[in-house]
């Protein structure tokens, strides 16, 4: 890992080394209604968060729609043999692998409506331009691979165009929602994977999707307050679910989350200590087992590394624990 790219599946930050792929997936009912467009992370590219599609009787309902153009487009394609009008997208979180489909989203289905935190705004102004800034920077200096300069560059002009990513009613409490025919449980979680993440659970089949507060093969931290973090996992924990869909990664039923919750607290009290970093990444590994396949043994290896580092430079002083 060099020090100019962090590895960073929020922003523009990139992977310098290639990592395993996880191959596309089709579309998966895991529940009555309730689709899973899983997300990749493909070798020495940005991945995408995985979307749900939601049907109701009355519409369809996109929680988090991805960053490339595939990922849209696979969802797109499964709204089209649905029968539903799309009449609402619920974004998680504003990492850019779960929101830069939602203009996409917008043309093929003109009067949806957005959902979301307001924490997209401090973003924008603080941790994408940011980014986008030193993506630039890099780009002049021939420091991102030929390939990959036309990923980096949309990302670019999806945080340039970031009017289109807000949402169009701002989620500023726990709630219940009803769209599309669907009733939904929102929950707001406030600095934890981000200065504003929401959870929901689907009421019908008790479907919970957690966005970024639960992923695979290893928790993205770099926009995190690991306090916050900590007591949204424990609201989770007080839901009685039959599935978890996590932000990315694999479903996970209520032991797998139980595991995930165990080993997420033992790394951040690993990363506070003056443990080796590569002693508490590797006891992320064993904490989790098999609930990472072998191919991704070595990714998540290399992602709590460099988490250690970030966790570590921030002690005492988190930014994103001082958000609204």
């Amino acid at each position: 890992m060099t020090a100019r790219w962090s590895l960073s599946a929020a922003g523009l930050a990139l992977a310098a080394v290639a990592l395993p792929a996880q191959g596309a997936i089709a579309p998966e009912e895991l529940a009555p209604g309730v689709t899973l467009v899983a997300g990749t992370f493909v070798p020495g590219h940005q991945p995408d968060g995985n979307s749900v599609i939601l049907r109701g009787n009355k519409g369809l309902v996109v929680v988090d729609t991805g960053r490339h153009a595939e990922h849209s487009d696979a969802i797109l394609a499964a709204t089209a043999g649905m029968n539903r009008p799309l009449v609402a997208i619920i974004n998680t979180h504003w990492h850019l692998d779960h929101v830069s489909g939602n203009p996409r989203l917008r043309a093929a289905a003109p009067g949806l409506t957005v959902y979301a935190s307001s924490a997209i705004d401090g973003a924008l102004k603080g941790f994408l331009a940011e980014s986008a800034k030193a993506a630039e920077a890099a780009i002049a200096a021939g420091e991102v691979p030929a390939d990959l300069v036309p990923e980096v560059r949309a990302d670019i002009a999806t945080t340039a165009n970031g009017a289109a990513l807000r949402p169009d009613k701002v989620v500023n409490r726990s709630q219940r929602l009803k769209l599309g025919g669907r009733t939904l449980d929102v929950h707001l979680a406030r600095t934890a994977a981000t200065a504003g993440d929401l959870w929901l659970v689907d009421t019908r089949t008790r479907s919970l999707l957690s966005g970024d507060l639960v992923t695979l093969p290893a928790p993205f931290l770099d926009t995190a307050c690991p306090g916050g973090w900590r007591a949204a996992l424990a609201d989770i924990s007080n839901v009685r679910f039959a599935r978890l869909i996590p932000g990315h990664g694999p479903v996970m039923s209520r032991p797998d989350f139980d595991r995930w919750r165990r080993a997420f607290d033992r790394f951040i009290d690993c990363a506070k200590s003056s443990a080796d970093e590569a002693d508490c990444a590797q006891g992320w590994t064993q904490d989790l087992g098999t609930m990472l396949p072998g191919g991704e043994q070595r990714r998540a290896t290399e992602m709590t590394r460099y988490y250690v580092q970030v966790l570590r430079a921030n002690a005492g002083r988190n930014p994103n624990c001082n958000l609204v």
